[in-house]
């Protein structure tokens, strides 16, 4: 299965959702992957930009079949995307998903 793994960078606000919702819908349109790993392990702040970061990628994914995994996510992180509902579209990295 083809996957493409990014790192997000440390702070995900307005500006930087914009820098990286080009980088990753080129990266997609590109590679065409069947995952799509999300990895927040330096992303201190998240704040409603990310939800629609990832939304819009959802989408994208969606319509090439695909799915979105995050991982290491933060407490704070983890909690914005259950509050929000993300976790019903997308998966969080576990253990068993690297098999």
């Amino acid at each position: 299965m083809k996957e493409l793994e990014m790192k997000l960078p440390r702070e995900i606000d307005h500006r930087s959702a914009e820098k990286w919702t080009k980088i990753l819908r080129k990266k997609i349109a590109e590679e065409h992957p069947k995952r799509l790993i999300l990895d927040f392990a330096e992303v201190t702040m998240m704040d409603s930009s990310g939800i629609g970061l990832i939304l819009g990628r959802y989408k994208q994914m969606k319509e090439l079949g695909g799915e979105i995994i995050v991982k290491n996510t933060s407490r704070q992180v983890d909690c914005v995307l259950r509050l929000s509902g993300l976790y019903q579209i997308i998966r969080k990295w576990e253990r068993r998903n690297a098999s």
